[in-house]
């Protein structure tokens, strides 16, 4: 289990870090190239996750690795995770850092999930009344999901909007069994 609260320390620290030296894109692209690279099925991956495997040896390993391609910031931030033993908050931390770069800027993620591609004219119909409604701007993701049938679930945040016939369907189910 990933310690989430530890992760968004990490994460804190290494944004501010990078706000400080105004690479906060650059550090928050290289630290998610590292992480794909690293959690990648094969020798990378098992290398830096192994407890067998001495610290100062990965760190040595890593830092030739990345040092050239990787941002200070961010190459740092990997060296200091394999030094305190914390590899696997590697994605947390990205991913902390990546909602503490979209609140810096004022977005929010939007999940749309309907049961066919949406088109662009009502993509956009959509995305605009969301904004307008929660004032704010969102960072866009759409799936497609045949099972829904037909609708629409909205997924801002960590608030969901389910219009699907599914969702409706379950509804309806949970609403005759409460009934009997």
């Amino acid at each position: 289990m990933v310690n989430r609260t530890l992760a968004r320390r990490y994460a804190v620290a290494v944004a501010a870090l990078a706000r400080e030296q105004n690479a906060v894109e650059r550090v928050g692209a290289d630290l998610q190239t590292l992480s794909r690279v690293i959690a990648a099925p094969g020798l990378i991956g098992d290398f830096f996750e192994s407890p067998v495997i001495d610290r100062p040896s990965k760190e040595r390993v890593f830092a030739q690795a990345f040092d050239a391609n990787a941002h200070p910031i961010a190459l740092h931030a990997l060296l200091l995770l394999v030094r305190k033993r914390r590899e696997s908050l590697l994605r947390a931390i990205v991913e902390e850092y990546l909602a503490l770069e979209r609140a810096a800027r004022g977005i929010e993620t939007l999940k749309l999930e309907s049961a066919r591609a949406l088109d662009r004219a009502e993509r956009t119909r959509l995305i605009e009344r969301l904004e307008t409604h929660y004032g704010k701007k969102f960072e866009v993701t759409e799936v497609v999901n045949p099972e829904l049938i037909g609708g629409l679930r909205i997924m801002i945040g960590d608030r969901r909007i389910d219009a699907t016939i599914s969702g409706r369907l379950d509804a309806l189910a949970r609403d005759l069994a409460q009934a009997t």
